[in-house]
């Protein structure tokens, strides 16, 4: 995803320890950055409907392609052609995707303890599981991907729909925690009733703030597993957070 700027910003607040039932995390900026890969996939959606890659890059993150061509190209806008596209990104660009720090250690760190948590994503299921695969990253066992609702981020729907995956983990009254990169991502884990911590991995300081997450750090390495209590809430320290110069 390249240098973000953080100028007038430092990652030196903290640390805060907190607890939280259970947990969501979106995928795409937040465990893995696929950002070439999805250029590319870009590239060649942008040749079919005859639209600059660059325009529609703009605008792109964080959302899924479906809503993407219906404003684009409405006579794409098929599960069957984003499906077949988006298959091919981890077939074929593979190599062009990272974890993002500190993603998979905590991950590991959650399913050591049988803490409850799964992934809320704009991409497709072929995409989501294509990756996961690539990577040889955890697989949740409810995953909640661009097919699980009828609109996408910022609409809360995906994260009303990954609490209720998970149960009473996440239900009425738990307190759940969600990572996001994407301004539309945090937006829709605010309007669901988590709490949120924003990754500055894709999009500028000022965009994340503007989404108003509840703590905001530069990758996942800024988040610790402490124990998990007696009740099964998880504990953890979130340090490194941003502060203004």
């Amino acid at each position: 995803m390249g240098s973000i700027d953080t100028t007038g910003y430092s990652f030196t607040a903290g640390p805060e320890t907190v607890s939280f039932d259970s947990f969501l995390f979106d995928m795409d900026g937040t465990i893995i950055d696929s950002t070439a890969a999805v250029e590319k996939h870009w590239e060649g959606i942008g040749n079919d409907i005859g639209v600059s890659p660059e325009i529609i890059l703009q605008t792109s993150h964080g959302r899924r392609t479906i809503d993407m061509l219906k404003i684009l190209a409405p006579e794409k806008a098929t599960w069957e052609y984003v499906q077949s596209r988006e298959a091919l990104l981890p077939k074929l660009y593979g190599s062009d995707a990272v974890e993002i720090p500190g993603a998979r250690s905590l991950l590991d760190s959650l399913i050591a303890l049988s803490a409850p948590w799964t992934i809320v994503t704009s991409g497709s299921l072929p995409l989501v599981s294509g990756w996961l695969k690539v990577l040889d990253l955890p697989v949740p066992e409810h995953l909640v991907t661009a097919e699980s609702v009828q609109n996408g981020k910022p609409d809360p729907a995906c994260y009303r729909l990954g609490r209720e995956k998970l149960g009473e983990s996440a239900g009425e009254g738990k307190e759940v925690l969600v990572f996001e990169d994407a301004p539309a991502g945090i937006e829709a884990g605010k309007a669901a009733g988590c709490r949120v911590v924003g990754l500055v991995t894709s999009h500028s300081v000022e965009e994340v703030l503007s989404a108003g997450p509840d703590w905001v750090v530069k990758d996942l390495t800024q988040v610790r597993i402490v124990r998990r209590e007696e009740d099964g809430r998880v504990v953890l320290e979130i340090g490194g957070l941003l502060v203004r110069n």
